[in-house]
């Protein structure tokens, strides 16, 4: 879905480097994306091919297609059925078909709506051994018959390179064929096209590489081994030998190979023996609100959202001012150690002792969205939610009383008896409902019945810590473990508006390849924490001169030990919580102008650079780039912002964006307007994106104490 943003001054549209690299002749050329995820949505890989479909589209037209497996249910709610436009294409489709294989073809109903080519692998599966034979003589790998995925795979992948065999054949030498494939369950398409000689420039990306997703589900000490494991023998012993060969003679045989971030280059050239040739970060589809100030007045009413179910969650220990409240929250798979959330949670009880011993009048509720294994909702959060809505329609039925009486007594040109525009009974309805919010137990920490609750990791290391949400904590816990969705009947909202409602998102993971969710914060206008083992934290580093003026705290969890970066992240998060409310809203604003960065119409560029890298190592006489030249797909840096940075400090009334409450004594000069303008004249020099730098580094905004 895409995500829209705010025009005019929090935009730095036309700061971006024009794309100066000599343009592609589409025409003449045929592109195909092949991925797994292809209209079957089951990881973070369809994000990016979903939300890279329309940029695509706009540059390639009906010369652009998507290839992936066939599921049923799938095509008939996500593809409109068509057929191709292109001769060759339905000759080549019809090739496959004629001899008993099922290929389907539409377009896929999401933004640009790509044409798409679905291989049906039941229908193929008959001829799986004698695939496996040929997987076998052309490069020695074997797969095992228990492995459906792996099995699966090889299906797709023999039918599409039968698919580009018969395409090229048809075609000739006008178009070239571009093939772009993504991760290990595209790879014996790649593989076996190549070892066949099917004249096509091929690109391969990995997303993270197989057997480093292994190791640090593992809680190996990945980063600093990195040049230590002996990668046959640790993927034997996780029983994945026959995919990390896939992976590996995908990434070999391919005349591209691209990762989607710097870390991951590292991963791979230690863990598949080949340095990326391209980084191709990922994006999102940025859109513009037609006004200026929408995204901050979306954050106050989706916090507005935020509070009344913090209302319902906390009644009878509802002791603290939600004006001075914060919204904290991390959300995405359940991986405890790789996101992150071991950190945080330790992080969380550092930052409660450090706002208990100042006596700060600042309240943190830190929200977990994880999804994991319940059985329903607990059922003192549904009780919370119902005591808050009888509360308040108690308190609408006064009040509907009360107006008429005053508005009666002022017709009559009575001055109103305070003590009898009340009468017993509305005073004995609102005792009775003040003596409702009662309650003997503290606030739920999980608002459903977990089903291993003794062995949760987060729920262990919530009792380990003591956050019992209790009256003298300033840190609340809430861990909501399924996804966010608008027909909850206990906190109804999308994910969208849920992250647009809160103050900050913290995604401390030890392993994260890309990251969308600091991303998706980002383009929002909401400030993230993320790290430096995070692609995300790794592209904020290369292209933002100071991350955190802008709202992007990294934590580093590369070059420090875990004490030291669970220090760094508390001081993160102690420092955000000192912020005035005037500081948070310019925060946003800087925020929210690194959305250009993020959006695909500027990476994509990087995806141009790798197709035409691959072509002009496959077609050499036609397509010529000289191997030697420094990278078009250069970045810049974003200056440090010209005002003084969000800090403790005090602010001024100037900036044109707002919607909170504002403090009396903010002194802090600051102009929006001004500020984006001396950006756009203070950009600095483009840079070669390189590789993570060596040895510790302090981190802008990180106090000494």
């Amino acid at each position: 879905m895409p995500l829209p943003r705010s025009l005019s001054m929090t935009s730095l549209s036309g700061l971006l480097p024009a794309w100066e690299e000599d343009e592609l002749p589409v025409e003449d050329l045929l592109l195909f994306e092949v991925a797994w995820e292809v209209t079957n949505k089951i990881g973070g890989i369809y994000t990016v091919i979903q939300s890279k479909a329309k940029i695509t589209v706009d540059e390639w037209g009906e010369n652009f297609y998507m290839m992936g497996p066939y599921f049923e249910h799938n095509f008939k709610t996500q593809v409109e059925g068509c057929d191709p436009p292109n001769a060759a294409v339905r000759k080549a489709m019809d090739a496959l078909i004629h001899n008993g294989c099922q290929v389907h073809f539409g377009r896929w109903l999401i933004e640009g709506s790509p044409f798409v080519i679905l291989f049906d692998i039941n229908s193929a599966a008959w001829n799986l051994d004698r695939w496996k034979g040929d997987l076998w003589e052309a490069c020695h790998i074997g797969l095992p018959f228990h492995d459906r995925e792996a099995n699966d795979s090889l299906i797709l992948g023999s039918l599409i390179a039968w698919f580009f065999k018969e395409l090229t054949d048809h075609l000739g030498d006008k178009p070239n064929v571009i093939a772009h494939f993504h991760e290990w369950q595209a790879g014996p398409g790649l593989v076996l096209s190549r070892t066949r000689k099917i004249p096509m420039a091929t690109v391969f990306t990995t997303h993270a590489t197989l057997l480093g997703r292994y190791l640090c589900a593992g809680n190996a000490d990945f980063y600093n081994n990195l040049d230590k494991f002996n990668v046959d023998k640790e993927a034997g012993q996780r029983q994945i030998y026959h995919r990390y060969c896939l992976e590996r003679a995908a990434v070999h045989c391919a005349h591209v190979f691209t990762t989607v971030s710097q870390i991951t280059a590292v991963e791979a050239n230690h863990m598949l023996h080949r340095k990326p040739d391209v980084v191709t970060p990922n994006g999102l589809n940025v859109k513009k609100f037609s006004a200026m100030h929408e995204f901050q007045n979306l954050h106050s009413t989706s916090k507005t959202r935020i509070q009344e179910f913090v209302r319902g969650h906390f009644y009878g220990h509802l002791d603290f001012n939600l004006d001075k409240t914060l919204f904290f929250f991390i959300a995405g798979r359940y991986e405890f150690s790789n996101k992150g959330a071991d950190i945080f949670l330790e992080s969380l009880s550092r930052l409660n002792y450090l706002l208990r011993v100042h006596k700060n009048d600042v309240t943190v509720v830190v929200f977990f969205i994880m999804p994991a294994k319940t059985n329903n909702f607990n059922v003192e959060s549904l009780k919370g939610q119902a005591v808050r809505k009888q509360l308040w329609d108690t308190a609408h039925t006064v009040k509907e009383k009360f107006g008429t009486k005053l508005y009666d007594a002022l017709l009559k040109g009575q001055m109103p008896d305070m003590n009898s525009i009340l009468d017993r009974d509305d005073f004995t309805i609102m005792k009775r409902a003040i003596f409702a919010t009662q309650r003997q137990s503290l606030p739920p920490v999980t608002t459903h019945n977990m089903l291993e609750d003794a062995t949760d990791p987060i729920l262990s290391s919530v009792r380990r810590t003591g956050l019992f949400n209790s009256r003298n904590d300033r840190v609340k816990i809430i861990f909501h473990p399924e996804f966010l969705s608008s027909t909850s009947p206990l906190l109804p909202m999308d994910y969208e508006d849920f992250v647009r409602g809160c103050n900050l998102g913290v995604f401390p993971s030890y392993y994260e390849p890309w990251g969308y969710t600091p991303g998706e914060c980002t383009v929002m206008g909401i400030p993230s924490v993320t790290t430096n083992l995070s692609g995300f934290g790794c592209f904020m580093e290369e292209h933002v001169s100071d991350p955190a003026a802008y709202g992007i705290y990294i934590v580093d969890r590369r070059f420090r030990s875990p004490e030291e970066s669970c220090n760094q992240l508390t001081q993160f998060m102690f420092s955000f919580c000192q912020q005035s409310r005037r500081q948070r809203i310019i925060q946003r604003n800087r925020t929210e102008r690194l959305s250009d960065l993020l959006d695909w119409r500027y990476l994509g560029r990087f995806y141009i650079y790798a197709r035409h890298l691959a072509l002009s190592r496959s077609f050499p006489d036609k397509f010529n780039m000289d191997p030697k030249a420094p990278l078009k797909t250069e970045g810049f840096r974003y200056p440090r912002p010209s005002s003084v940075p969000p800090s403790p400090s005090a602010s001024l009334h100037s900036t044109p964006h707002h919607s909170d409450a504002e403090d009396d004594d903010d002194d802090e000069p600051y102009n929006e307007d001004e500020e984006a303008e001396r950006d756009r004249l203070n950009i600095k020099t483009p840079f070669v994106l390189g590789d993570v730098p060596e040895g510790k580094k302090k981190q802008p905004g990180e106090s000494g104490n």
